[in-house]
């Protein structure tokens, strides 16, 4: 009898060890599904003509004989792959902890198609040289912004003026034009992910 079938397009977040040697878990989130937890044999994984690595965005096809509960990957589709980001270590940390932020963190419904945009685009920035520390920054303050995190009215304030011209520059301007230096960028992201940590239930 033929499983549950789901057809859905996704960026793959993570990569692990499954515990058997025939398959490795896949983490992917999808605007139509949130995040999925997938199995994808590593036969499969190593003979596919385009296979899956971190970041990409590609149209899989998922098969289920437990009602959903457990995903494993049929088929796939390469769609975009971003193989800048592989070429800097920033540039990975930052998309790494992109990915473990979704992966964490329930996305509401309603949120997924903007949140899939904001990952799009902050993989995108990342895999053609755009500043690590910018593009999540960015992605944060964004994400708790349009999620109705009073970030704005709380976080914002809680800066001194001097940071708040930075922080302004930072989340406004493109980042080509981007002008502050690492030492900023770096303490107005730590101030941000403290401020998480201390009143909201996100995990970072």
């Amino acid at each position: 009898m033929p499983g549950q079938q789901l057809q859905t397009t996704a960026f793959i977040l993570a990569r692990q060890p499954s515990g058997s040697d025939a398959f490795e878990q896949v983490t992917a989130f999808s605007a139509d599904h949130g995040v999925l937890h997938l199995l994808r044999r590593i036969k499969q994984a190593k003979t596919a003509s385009t296979p899956l690595d971190l970041f990409d965005e590609a149209e899989l096809w998922l098969e289920s004989t437990n009602q959903g509960r457990t995903w494993f990957i049929k088929e796939h589709r390469f769609i975009q792959r971003h193989d800048g980001i592989g070429r800097s270590y920033d540039a990975l940390k930052a998309a790494a902890a992109l990915g473990t932020l979704l992966s964490r963190n329930p996305v509401p419904d309603e949120s997924r198609a903007d949140v899939t945009e904001l990952l799009r685009t902050s993989l995108a920035a990342l895999a053609a040289g755009g500043r690590p520390d910018v593009v999540w920054l960015k992605a944060l303050y964004c994400l708790l912004r349009d999620e109705g995190y009073p970030v704005k009215q709380q976080w914002w304030p809680d800066l001194t003026a001097t940071d708040r011209d930075a922080a302004a520059q930072l989340l406004n301007q493109p980042l080509a034009a981007q002008t502050a230096d690492t030492v900023t960028g770096a303490r107005l992201t730590r101030h941000l992910e403290e401020w998480v940590h201390a009143v909201t239930e996100i995990r970072l």
